[in-house]
């Protein structure tokens, strides 16, 4: 069995394939101060209520956007599973061409994505948009050759959120659903609408303007945590793909193993 861990700003999304089946898979938050002991103890935890057993898995492969805690990830992989893991950068072969200024600059999780995106949907003949809904929004653009052509990042519906409660005395931290109105008559509601349907807004027009930066129509594909929020909002997404990135470390891991 494969375990694929996915290190993001915010969370870290794990799981465990057997073969090409998703079998289980975790979401915990990402903390830079965690040795790799606990990172472990935490992980045997969730085996242990899974139905999956930790001493089967034979693979782990680690995408990462937050060095500090790449390294005590992977002294845990060795300490904990007894495997070296593959880590998703430079030399590790992904079947796209990254068509940016400096591609060492491109995250590692928009890489996977690319990958997943390419194998899942390049037989549509189309170019792809994937819209990761995460601690950024990030927004990238790849031709149905594999050419990773770049994209846009606009700050996160959680943090913009956030920042709006840590600023404005008066407003109160909210949670994040559709209001029944975007004219709202109380404060909550209020923040609500101008958080959904603002990042709404803000996704079709930059959808629409890489549509025709790419000469016409484009399929789009959405993943992150609010993915099925905006797509329940707009007919700008063709498909959510919640495990995009689990499933772009499995083709990354089966294109370089040995």
């Amino acid at each position: 069995m494969l375990l694929v861990v996915d290190v993001g700003n915010t969370n870290i999304v794990a799981g465990v394939f057997e073969d090409k089946t998703l079998k289980v898979h975790w979401r915990f938050s990402t903390d830079r101060s965690k040795t790799a002991d606990e990172f472990g103890i935490m992980l045997r935890s969730m085996f242990a209520y899974s139905d999956v057993e930790m001493d089967k898995i034979s693979s782990v492969i680690i995408s990462s956007v937050v060095p500090p805690v790449l390294i005590p990830l992977c002294h845990m992989c060795e300490r904990y599973f007894g495997i070296k893991p593959m880590v998703v950068g430079p030399g590790v072969k992904n079947g796209i061409f990254i068509k940016y200024d400096n591609p060492k600059e491109v995250g590692a999780d928009r890489i996977v994505n690319a990958v997943a995106a390419f194998h899942k949907f390049s037989h549509l003949g189309k170019s792809m948009i994937i819209i990761d809904f995460g601690t950024a929004n990030t927004f990238c653009a790849l031709l149905p050759t594999g050419e990773y052509l770049g994209g846009a990042i606009a700050p996160g519906i959680g943090i913009s959120t956030e920042a709006l409660f840590q600023r404005a005395a008066k407003l109160p931290r909210i949670e994040l659903v559709r209001p029944k109105s975007v004219i709202c008559r109380n404060t909550v509601s209020s923040m609500q609408a101008g958080a959904i349907y603002g990042f709404v807004g803000q996704m079709e027009g930059i959808v629409n303007h890489m549509k025709k930066e790419l000469g016409g129509d484009a399929y789009v594909i959405a993943t992150g945590g609010f993915a099925n929020t905006m797509a329940a909002e707009s007919d700008c997404i063709d498909v959510v793909e919640p495990f995009l990135t689990l499933d772009g470390l499995r083709i990354l891991y089966e294109k370089n193993a040995k």
